[in-house]
């Protein structure tokens, strides 16, 4: 069980999804130091009701983020993998009145001149650099990495083991899967998605699936009239 802040902290922790990745935040979270946050560990919002039914975690569910009414005390983040969705959510609560934290697991290494957006959520030995970008509502999972002058755009979601190399610009909702890496001053854009273990060289068109060592485009089999 995750120890909570002290009982003077002003705000509730909020996440937005209570599955696997929603579980592990909270974990993450409760490794912050009680100096370091203004939150105390709350709970979650999930249109599954009984979406924690089976863990032993100690917080409930006490809404769906697509009709929660966010309180003035609530601090939100959000553990939804996929971009398009966890930028939609986010930004409807927003409009809704929520404000959104940064969660920074003790582990985490930033190095000089970098700036990280709000709602982003960097895990276990994630590091940045130097002059690094994270947008707002990034997901760092473990062990990525993102190197000098880089830059990730708003609602991106890094998986773990991934690396993001010197000068790399990443748009808006780009997806990671586990272990791709970008070379130095390759462009991946906007809600474009490099398959797990791929490694991009130069550029990736925004809205693009790519796949391989180096990644291409995955074509899809188009089915002609007639056919089987």
């Amino acid at each position: 069980m995750i120890n909570s802040a002290s009982s003077n902290s002003r705000h509730r922790l909020v996440i937005v999804g209570a599955g696997g990745f929603g579980r592990e935040v909270a974990r993450w979270a409760g490794a912050v130091a009680p100096t370091d946050r203004d939150w105390e560990l709350g709970a979650f919002l999930d249109a599954n009701p009984d979406a924690l039914a089976r863990y032993d975690v100690p917080w409930a569910i006490v809404g769906d983020p697509a009709t929660y009414q966010p309180r003035p005390t609530d601090r939100f983040i959000c553990a939804i993998g996929d971009p398009r969705t966890k930028l939609d959510v986010c930004r409807a609560l927003v409009d809704r009145g929520a404000i959104f934290t940064t969660i920074r697991h003790p582990t985490v290494v930033v190095g000089g001149a970098c700036q990280i957006g709000v709602g982003s959520i960097l895990c276990p030995y994630v590091i940045l650099t130097d002059s690094v970008t994270i947008g707002s509502f990034v997901t760092l999972n473990v062990h990525a990495t993102v190197g000098h002058d880089a830059s990730v755009g708003d609602g991106s979601t890094i998986s773990g083991h991934c690396d993001v190399t010197g000068f790399a610009q990443l748009g808006q909702g780009v997806f990671l899967g586990t272990t791709a890496t970008i070379l130095p001053k390759a462009r991946v854009g906007d809600f474009a998605r490099v398959g797990a273990g791929s490694v991009v060289l130069r550029h990736v068109q925004a809205g693009a699936t790519v796949f391989g060592v180096p990644a291409v485009p995955i074509q899809r089999a188009e089915r002609t009239e007639g056919s089987s």
